[in-house]
């Protein structure tokens, strides 16, 4: 029996059911029939086998979809006006979801220095690692061990007790994430995995999916001089092109220790 996904628009507080890209697919590969059988899970969800059905979804010309990039945006309800290119240029859906948008404009930073913003256009949830919290949802959706690297044991202190927020994005997002502080960057590292999907079908049937994919964390400190004055700061995202730029989209360079980044600046590409 499918399953809906609800969520609330943060516009007009109205619940919405959310319409799901692959449905099927991702709750067939992620069904518990092959999720009690390892090895075949861990067939299904390999690069060799998700590069086919990755190319022909991602990588062909949209015409071979009898789709234009009009028809496209249209069915995903993207603002083409927004996009640096034009819609010419947004010739297969990779290029398409990767897009650049004015987000100068279109995503104007709020002023007060001392708010944070969201990092990508996304459905979020917000939860707490505090145990008595009324927002105590962590055992469900992730260990906390293995979601900052049982390893860090330095950062598993430090963000004890702290706040989170998962921020999902579906295909038809703007594919870009942005800092959400400013603040300088004090670590990074890798922790290995896979790249599970996040469609709320294979959330509930995997056990602690966020922290078993294969993410980079950056970790940054707001509480310098020119910062949001936070306190520290946590970033995990998956398979990404680190693309910091200071200014749209100029110059773009990998984020690195030491280095200071603005809030609402593009920081990398998913």
């Amino acid at each position: 029996m499918p399953m809906h996904h609800q969520y609330i628009d943060r516009e007009t507080a109205e619940v919405k059911t959310e319409g799901l890209y692959c449905d099927r697919l991702v709750n067939y590969i992620y069904s518990k029939v092959r999720e009690q059988h390892h090895r075949l899970l861990k067939a299904s969800t390999s690069s060799k086998a998700t590069g086919i059905p990755g190319y022909f979804n991602y990588d062909l010309p949209l015409q071979n979809y009898f789709y234009s990039p009009y028809k496209l945006a249209s069915i995903l309800a993207v603002d083409l006006d927004e996009c640096l290119d034009s819609p010419g240029e947004l010739n297969t859906p990779r290029i398409f979801f990767e897009r650049k948008i004015k987000y100068w404009q279109a995503r104007p930073v709020p002023s007060d220095p001392e708010v944070v913003v969201a990092p990508a256009d996304s459905k979020m949830l917000v939860g707490s690692f505090a145990e008595k919290s009324l927002l105590f949802i962590k055992e469900k959706f992730f260990s906390y061990q293995e979601l900052l690297g049982r390893s860090s044991k330095s950062w598993l202190t430090a963000f004890d007790r702290g706040s989170f927020a998962i921020f999902r994005l579906t295909p038809d997002k703007y594919h870009y994430n942005h800092a959400p502080v400013c603040g300088r960057v004090i670590d990074m590292y890798q922790i290995p995995g896979r790249c599970h999907s996040c469609n709320p079908g294979a959330v509930i049937q995997m056990v602690h999916p966020y922290s078993k994919n294969k993410r980079v964390v950056t970790i940054i400190d707001t509480d310098v001089a020119g910062g949001t004055g936070i306190g520290l700061v946590a970033l995990m995202i998956g398979d990404i092109v680190q693309c910091y730029s200071e200014k749209e989209y100029d110059l773009p360079k990998p984020i690195a220790t030491g280095m200071m980044v603005s809030k609402g600046q593009p920081k990398s590409l998913f």
